[in-house]
């Protein structure tokens, strides 16, 4: 009979509908009894919606009460703890009895003895874990009880009215399913089997013969069925082996299938919840790793390992367990899976130092392969960072999302910034959490941009992002995919075994070199500006507890190094860099969590630096009857001379000039060595110009010294600026430079993620502004500027000049309650160049100022760390700040994002106070002979002024100098990690930042008994000769150096 394909593929659809004709279908025979009386059910709920343990949710026995089907719990975020009870009827004497769930929340079976059995997902989506599989020994008792802890939030949390709306506090989870049921196992396997053919017939070509033959073999199925006739059950499944028991030729293409289960470690809910949903997860995919032995499941970061260990340790020994059979993986080996575009260069260090660290310590173990599958962009320096932390490959497939330009390979070389390449793999199709179907396999062929040079792909299946992995049907559909004719191959396989099939068999791979720009969720370089402000404050507070620290070790011949201290601090600024923490995309309570940690990061951190600096001036000073002045602390690697504020002590009278507040002293200081310190005694006079006026005719308030001249109207704006030293204009001709400019701000959907190009023509001047000058000299001069942003937000602002540098530092507070609104600073400046450059980390990157093409167009807001730049051949401006990341250099004008208004899925996100600075910096020459990188670390690390009185240190010193090469830079000096304090071992890592290959001398005031090159997990490559004070070093463009020093006692 001839079959009309849409019809037919219709009613393969009502064949396997759980809703209509349920009670005639497939679905009606997948159980041959289930009883609900079977279960008895009490449940506690805890009360203020805390997290108890197991122990003591027990201990509360005396106050489960009854609870029966129907009954609904909450509201957000309560958690309810079950005593489950099931009494086997006599009469059934079936080999293998499920336990169905659903209070359409999310849950974990506990035994009696507190190990955790399986997750629960509830809901009727294919999301949905409801069964628990009994074990033999409870059939053969009859009788089984456990627990389960039910957390009152979806997989997604609690969204009110969608997925990324700020959660509904009111939610209510009603329990709908609570019975045992006997699987009829060969009609469950009729499922599989039918799925496969069926998605057969829908997904391969309508002309194609496999996919007629499957259309056939499906209807033919649905006849033979009868769900009461078990007979008709075995003859369908006859006839599907039939057709699944044809075999793919030799040159069918390989999909290699890979479990994972992706958990966010916050995002719609917050850390702690992320900690109950590992459990859940890993525990479901240990059990399947018991069902099926062939089973391979991946999981990374190392931080979810650690909360399992801690607090799930049974656990984690089934993990560790399952990892010696090669079923559970750890890969990855960074902390977290973290954001790739806002973090510093060492920071992306540590994530890979510290989980390798980890994994290594309890799994003996490290990955090779670098796994985010799901983040917004990736620094032009991780494939070098990639390399020098051990591992060749990485894995994404988040560029998929480009909402402009299809990126154009699947498999490829990534180049970074020094032309370290790793291998490359883009999941073609396109998700880390394939459902394992018919199409996800034929996608992953037909989506492969690189046929041509390689046969293999990778495809990630199991439910992710709220965890949950893999599912049993996701394993039993790609079981019968393994060899079937008409699909790819399907491969249950190891990534490691993947990537080196790939390595070993592709040909002439296609190379991408730099960034990996993602052209999609741009806002996440602006949203929650404090949680950003944090990142760069700690990021650099635990750079300059590190130096101290080990100044302090160095010269005292202290073993009081605080190095777990530094570690676990280490670690909770990574945790907060996770790809949805750091980016600003979270609910607000993951906000209220990562404030509370960063502020004992600063905390804690503060008094270690303190108590490092305050030791060293203990044990380097001596008696000095009447001497006052200050120890001025450098912790960066060039010779400074700076304007200075310092508390004002009691009953000061040789003050130069005081703050504008009236309670700080302004002082000068002169030649601090980097990387050291000096005396500052006498109060020296800057025999510098420094002027600031009001001029009446013009209206205009003009700073001025022997660098420059800024002229700003009465709103504060900037109309003029002139290089004293060449007489030059750079602000642009009937233009304005520290204009403030505030977009709507309406994005397609994901409102936190995105800024659209469309932003840009919907933006208005703030004009509404007025002047006054608070400082007039001779150290400084000021202007403060008060702004109306609109009748709820406004802007404070103070413009500093000293006498010592073309810099104009703009000391910015904002109280911001906008919504949908972007408020940008913009600079038009007379600067003529077709590319902007950009810090990142360990490096720059350049990027076009036009938008010639969809791909230069799609850049219209970009990521850049300290500083961008604008330069001519023999003329630039740079633009710094201390703590946003979001740029846009369109022609001639620079753009800094300063804040966002977005309303999911944090309605309160950024309303609020905000203090942040910017600066200008115009340079002769272009950007490549110019000090900005130098300019950027000394904006964001300060000099640090501590009083001395009665007592005096060596003049001056300096742990480590470079000679005369700009371009080398000493990023981080901290103690090796695999050493004992006693052997005095100090790290030190440089990277070459302008991209040249330079030779150097590395200098050091104290003696070194060994210097040795390493990588970045500080194992020792080769020894570098050290002679009297110094060594001779090669660095090559764009280099990552790590040096390991053991100092003489």
């Amino acid at each position: 009979m001839l079959k009309h394909r849409s019809i037919t593929i219709g009613r393969f659809n009502g064949f396997l509908s759980s809703g209509t004709f349920s009670d005639v279908n497939l679905t009606s025979a997948l159980y041959s009894k289930r009883d609900s009386s079977a279960v008895k059910l009490t449940a506690y709920t805890v009360p203020n919606c805390k997290r108890i343990p197991f122990k003591e949710a027990i201990s509360k026995l005396n106050e489960f009460k009854p609870v029966k089907i129907g009954d609904s719990f909450g509201p957000s975020w309560v958690t309810v703890w079950f005593n489950v009870k099931i009494t086997i009827p006599d009469n059934w004497n079936d080999e293998v009895i499920y336990f169905l769930w659903n209070c359409n929340n999310e849950g974990l079976i506990w035994s009696l003895d507190g190990k955790p059995l399986q997750g629960l997902t509830g809901g009727g989506g294919d999301d949905s874990r409801h069964e628990y599989i009994l074990t033999k020994e409870d059939i053969k008792k009859k009788s089984v009880e456990f627990y389960i802890e039910g957390a009152c939030n979806g997989m997604f949390g609690n969204g009110d009215n969608g997925l990324i709306n700020p959660p509904d506090p009111n939610r209510q989870f009603t329990l709908s399913k609570a019975e045992i049921a006997t699987p009829n196992m060969e009609v469950w396997h009729l499922l599989y089997d039918f799925q496969i053919i069926a998605s057969m017939a829908k997904n391969l070509p309508d002309n194609s013969s496999r996919g007629s033959q499957a259309l056939y073999t499906a209807n033919k199925i649905i006849n033979v069925f009868d769900p009461k006739c078990k007979e008709s059950w075995s003859k369908a499944r006859e006839i599907a082996a039939e057709f699944l028991g044809k075999h793919a030729g030799d040159a069918a293409h390989n999909v290699y299938a890979i479990g994972n289960c992706h958990i966010d470690t916050a995002w719609l809910w917050p850390y702690d919840e992320t900690k109950r949903k590992c459990a859940r997860s890993w525990a479901s995919q240990i059990r399947l790793m018991e069902k099926y032995p062939d089973y391979v499941f991946v999981a990374s970061q190392a931080q979810q390992f650690e909360w399992v260990r801690t607090l799930y340790p049974t656990l984690f020994e089934e993990m560790k367990e399952k990892f010696k059979t090669k079923q559970f993986i750890p890969i990855g080996n960074t902390w977290v899976e973290m954001d790739c575009n806002i973090p510093s260069g060492e920071s992306f260090v540590r994530q890979f130092l510290y989980g390798t660290k980890f994994f290594k310590e309890y799994f003996d173990y490290s990955s090779d392969i670098f796994w985010l599958p799901d983040t917004f962009g990736y620094s032009a320096q991780l494939p070098q960072i990639i390399n020098i932390m051990g591992m060749k490959y990485f894995f994404t497939q988040k560029l998929s999302w480009n909402n402009i330009n299809k990126f154009p390979h699947t498999s490829f070389y990534w180049v970074g910034l020094d032309g370290s390449e790793a291998l490359t793999h883009f999941s073609p199709a396109n998700t880390y959490t394939a459902n394992a179907t018919v199409n996800d396999v034929i996608t992953c062929e037909k989506n492969n941009k690189d046929t041509a040079y390689s046969n293999d792909s990778l495809l990630v299946y199991g439910v992710g992002d709220g965890g949950g992995g893999p599912l049993m049907k996701m394993i039993e559909r790609l079981k019968r995919m393994n060899n079937v004719d008409g699909l790819p191959k399907v491969i249950l396989s190891d990534p490691s075994i993947f990537y080196k099939h790939l390595e070993e068999n592709s040909n002439d791979l296609p190379k991408w070199n730099g960034e990996l720009y993602f052209e999609l969720h741009r806002g996440t370089y602006t949203s929650q500006a404090k949680n950003k402000l944090y990142n760069r404050l700690t990021e650099y507070l635990l750079h300059d507890v590190e130096f101290f620290s080990c100044l302090s070790l160095l010269l005292n011949g202290s073993s009081n190094y605080p190095k777990d201290e530094i570690e676990e601090l280490w670690k909770d600024i990574l945790l907060n860099q996770f790809h949805d923490v750091l980016p600003g995309s979270s609910i607000g309570m993951v906000y209220d969590d990562s404030t509370k940690i960063y502020k004992n990061i600063i905390e804690k951190g503060t008094k270690l630096k303190d108590n490092a600096i305050n030791s060293i001036i203990f044990n380097s000073s001596k008696p000095a009857e009447g001497k006052k002045g200050y120890e001025i602390f450098n912790s960066t690697q060039w010779t400074r001379s700076e304007v200075i504020e310092v508390p004002l002590l009691p009953n000061q009278t040789n003050v130069q000039q005081l703050s504008h507040s009236k309670n700080k002293a302004l002082i000068y200081v002169e030649d601090i060595p980097g990387f050291g310190y000096k005396n500052v005694y006498d109060n020296k006079l800057v025999n510098k110009n420094l002027s600031i006026c009001y001029q009446n005719d013009t209206k205009t308030y003009v700073m001025k010294n022997s660098y420059i001249t800024a002229t700003f109207d009465d709103m504060g704006r900037m109309i003029s600026l002139i290089d004293n030293e060449i007489n030059r204009e750079l602000i642009l001709e009937n233009a304005k430079g520290n204009q403030f400019k505030i977009y709507d701000d309406a994005p397609l959907y994901w409102d936190a993620w995105d800024v659209e190009i469309y932003h840009l023509e919907k933006g208005s001047d703030i004009t509404n502004g007025n002047v006054k000058i608070i400082e007039e000299g001779p150290l400084r001069v000021a202007l403060e500027i008060r702004i109306k942003i609109s009748e709820q937000s406004n802007i404070k602002q103070i413009i500093y000049l000293t006498p010592i540098s073309k810099r104009i530092d703009f000391e910015t507070e904002v109280e911001w309650n906008e919504s949908h609104k972007f408020l940008k600073v913009e600079f038009s400046v007379d600067i003529l160049c077709d590319t902007a450059t950009y810090e990142t980390a360990f490096g720059y990157v350049k990027r076009p100022t036009h938008y010639n093409t969809s791909w230069d167009m799609a850049k219209f807001e970009v990521c850049g760390h300290k500083f961008a730049d604008l330069s001519e051949y023999s003329y630039g401006v740079s633009l710094l700040n201390d703590s946003k990341y979001g740029y846009a250099i369109h022609e001639k004008t620079i753009r800094l994002s300063l804040l966002r208004s977005p309303k999911a899925p944090d309605d309160n996100c950024d309303i609020g106070t905000h203090n942040f600075k910017y600066a200008l910096l115009p340079h002769i020459g272009s950007f490549y002979t110019s000090n900005i990188v130098e300019e950027g670390y000394k904006f964001n690390v300060p000099l640090i002024p501590r009083y001395i009185e009665e007592m005096e240190m060596d003049n001056s010193f300096q742990l480590f100098k470079i000679n005369d090469k700009k371009n080398v830079i000493i990023d981080t000096i901290k103690y090796a990690e695999n050493e004992k304090i006693t052997e005095n071992a100090i790290v030190v890592r440089l990277y070459e930042a302008y991209g040249g290959t330079t030779q150097f001398k590395l200098f050091s005031e104290l003696p070194v008994k060994k210097c040795y090159v390493c990588n970045g997990l500080e194992e020792i490559i080769q020894e570098v000769e050290w002679k009297e004070n110094s060594c001779n070093l090669t660095i090559k463009p764009f280099k990552i150096m790590t040096l390991k020093l053991f100092f003489k006692k």
